[in-house]
């Protein structure tokens, strides 16, 4: 079972891969702890809270000023970007950075997860702590088990038919398979419910059932059936494309641990399998913090304003351990993630 988040940001995992390991990451851990990096920003996710939840209700508004027209599609780009909003504060509070309370941080998430995205809070969690534990760990990272597309010439093998051919040209697919993010997020999240206890299983169901009939009655209730199909299709594919663009540059293309190899302690197992994006605010803005995928990684339940702060105690740190530290801009981050799925794709073109 995967550690918490915060017990991984507070260096338990870390201190059970021995002396040796656990010693690389300690003095970082103390740093870290002495600038005040882990201690909350309860006022910052108010403030981003309010104004997320402001902005959505203002685009409801103008969807409803608007009415049924054509120009009501405009609407869609800015509440894809705005449900991403909502899904990285849905992850702030996954990961406890917003709050330590446990209760609190899970109606958070619920709120801003089944409620308003559709997506399932307890699915979402469960599964991306098990990534954090193990990233890029082909046996114990759930985001690289083999599905639609593969990330080593293993699970490659002689893939045949319908899948061989998404292998061979998974590169150049990613992106629009992103479209359908959106949906797929939905489709498991109601999937996930069979596998929850009976009373989470109730609450869950009920927000994501009150997701989809709000969202539902809305468009209908606005627009035509066809421009309401037309608004849903075009909200949810941005949606999952924005998504796409935040989360493919963090691990894809970097080292990937060999299960039976030496065990790496959490410092390197985090630092080498992520990958930074060099940028301002508006870079931090777009990608929800996740640009700081090494720090949020060593850090999960560091609050995302600091993430860039603990950067460069990090970045000197590596540097002092001879450990690499990636970093490279946002374009380059998607070419290198783009090249390594046609990379693992190359022995079924030659076929």
């Amino acid at each position: 079972m995967p550690l918490p988040a915060a017990a991984v940001a507070d260096g338990t995992e870390a201190r059970t891969d021995g002396p040796s390991a656990g010693s690389e990451f300690a003095p970082l851990l103390r740093a870290v702890k002495d600038q005040g990096l882990l201690g909350r920003r309860y006022a910052w996710y108010a403030r981003a809270i309010a104004v997320n939840a402001l902005a959505l209700a203002g685009v409801v508004t103008g969807l409803v000023l608007i009415g049924d027209s054509w120009w009501a599609l405009l609407l869609a780009p800015p509440l894809a970007v705005l449900f991403a909003r909502t899904a990285f504060i849905g992850h702030d509070a996954g990961h406890a950075q917003i709050t330590g309370d446990k209760s609190v941080g899970r109606l958070i998430g619920l709120v801003h997860g089944n409620l308003l995205l559709g997506l399932s809070y307890s699915w979402w969690n469960t599964k991306h702590n098990r990534h954090h534990a193990n990233p890029n760990h082909i046996d114990k990272d759930p985001d690289v088990a083999a599905d639609v597309l593969v990330f080593t010439g293993e699970q490659a093998g002689d893939r045949k038919g319908w899948r061989g051919w998404l292998t061979r040209n998974q590169a150049w697919l990613f992106f629009p398979l992103t479209l359908l993010e959106g949906v797929a997020l939905k489709v498991h999240s109601f999937q996930d419910l069979r596998r929850q206890p009976p009373r989470e299983r109730a609450l869950e169901g009920a927000l994501l059932v009150a997701h989809v009939a709000a969202y539902t009655i809305l468009l209908l209730t606005v627009l035509s059936p066809g421009k309401a199909l037309a608004f849903a299709a075009l909200h949810q594919a941005l949606f999952g494309l924005h998504l796409g663009l935040s989360f493919a540059p963090n691990h894809k293309g970097m080292e990937m641990p060999d299960p039976d190899g030496e065990r790496w302690g959490h410092l390197r197992r985090q630092v080498l399998t992520s990958r930074n994006i060099r940028g301002g605010a508006l870079t931090d803005w777009f990608l929800g913090g996740l640009n700081y995928q090494i720090e949020h990684h060593l850090f999960p339940s560091m609050p995302r304003p600091h993430l860039r702060l603990a950067q460069p105690l990090v970045r000197a740190h590596c540097r002092e351990l001879g450990i690499a530290y990636a970093e490279t801009g946002l374009v380059d981050s998607y070419r290198q993630a783009l090249r390594h799925l046609h990379e693992v794709g190359e022995p079924l073109r030659a076929q």
